[in-house]
């Protein structure tokens, strides 16, 4: 068995099919210091995920092909991606969605509309501040 690949703390993915929502996200990392890539669907962020082994996730919920859900199930069951910080970026506000998505193991939770501080905030309570270790 291979030991698991080490992440990429400063690598951030975005799971979003919202193209707004994802370039505010993006722009908001990026020029704070973090290196994002993106995916607009499940089943490409399940494979970036596994490919780039980035320092968080950021998981919209209802994205095609495979629901964030799944997605994030796939990736806490797998040995190399188990520990990437997957944080919910949702629509969805009902106490059972937060409970859920605890369950499954995410770090993080947020209800959108939300603010891109919000986003930055926590990642960098996840990873902290890129270029500070």
């Amino acid at each position: 068995m291979t030991p698991a690949t080490s992440v990429e703390p400063s690598l951030i993915l975005i799971v979003e099919d919202d193209e707004d929502s994802r370039e505010v996200y993006k722009e908001i990392l990026d020029t704070n210091g973090f290196e994002v890539r993106t995916a607009t669907s499940g089943v490409e962020g399940l494979r970036l995920a596994r490919e780039l082994h980035p320092g968080a996730i950021l998981m919209d919920i209802s994205i095609p092909e495979m629901d964030g859900w799944a997605v994030t199930s796939r990736l806490k069951a797998d040995p190399d991606t188990r520990d990437i910080p997957v944080i919910v970026v949702t629509a969805y506000a009902f106490p059972e969605d937060r409970t859920r998505a605890h369950a499954i193991g995410c770090e993080g939770f947020l209800t959108k509309p939300c603010e891109p501080r919000r986003v930055l905030a926590e990642v960098q309570r996840l990873l902290g501040t890129p270029g500070s270790s």
